[in-house]
């Protein structure tokens, strides 16, 4: 065996997944030693280098590198900017177990890096697995009697409850849509809009819509997602008297009135009834 490939081969089991506290996560495939560009060093100033799902600080966790570990780096892409240790950088590293770390705080030798290709990028495969986005009832339906310009429903969760994607894609908005011009507050009956809010667009061309955050969102526009992965945290921003998730379905792009579909039907036919 090739000196670089011995190299290769045991830095493999250096950027494997790991087991934190009751998360086991399983080692993704690892790609050929022949495509890895170099050798990275992990510099956090001591405390472990977080690996990503998705070349974002929000991605979900995917175990952790020492510091002072050793990363097998096979490509590039440009993120969110990262001020680390090392530099300042919107740079994210693709390694050879297919997790990703912020290139902020890595050292390694100069060396040609290159971008990675859209077949290997941060856009996850199609996913037929959809989940609830908050373990929640239902406290309003879909374009009830009472509500008939309701083009979602309510799920009544608790403050500060996190949201998930409902399944995989890609976040198409984040936006504060209140009447008052501040989503960093409860709105009321009297506000109009839906307060923070996130769009993800799936596969087929559905968008799902997440409702009267808390906050700004965790996510941003263009970032890759996958089922289950934070958007961010119940509030009552925007039309809202009480803290909860207004949930929508759409059929297309862009998402309007038009296009909505009733998400409890939508669920259901999903194998995740919302009840």
């Amino acid at each position: 065996m090739k000196a670089r490939h011995r190299i290769a081969a045991t830095l493999l089991a250096a950027t494997g997944l790991i087991t934190s506290g009751a998360l086991a996560v399983t080692t993704a495939p690892a790609v050929a030693a022949a495509k890895i560009a170099g050798i990275g060093t992990a510099r956090t100033g001591g405390t472990p280098l977080n690996m990503r799902q998705t070349p974002s600080p929000s991605g979900r966790l995917a175990g952790t590198v020492t510091n002072g570990g050793k990363l097998a780096i096979v490509c590039q892409v440009r993120g969110v900017t990262i001020r680390g240790t090392v530099r300042t950088t919107n740079l994210w590293d693709r390694l050879s177990n297919n997790r990703w770390v912020a290139d902020a705080y890595v050292a390694r030798a100069v060396f040609p890096i290159p971008t990675c290709p859209k077949t290997t990028s941060a856009t996850p495969a199609i996913s037929k697995i959809w989940m609830h986005p908050v373990s929640a009832g239902i406290v309003s339906g879909f374009r009830t009697i009472t509500r008939p310009a309701h083009d979602g429903v309510d799920l009544g969760a608790a403050r500060n409850t996190p949201i998930r994607a409902a399944n995989g894609g890609t976040v198409i908005r984040v936006v504060c849509n209140a009447s008052t011009g501040n989503c960093d507050v409860d709105g009321s009956r009297t506000t109009a809009g839906c307060g923070w809010y996130v769009e993800v667009r799936h596969a087929l061309n559905y968008v799902t819509r997440y409702c009267h955050m808390v906050r700004r969102p965790s996510v941003v526009v263009g970032q890759a997602v996958l089922t289950g992965q934070l958007l961010g945290y119940v509030g009552s921003s925007g039309s809202s008297s009480g803290p909860h998730l207004h949930f929508e379905v759409h059929s297309g792009t862009p998402a309007t009135r038009l296009n909505a579909v009733d998400p409890i039907k939508f669920m259901a036919a999903r194998g995740v009834p919302l009840v």
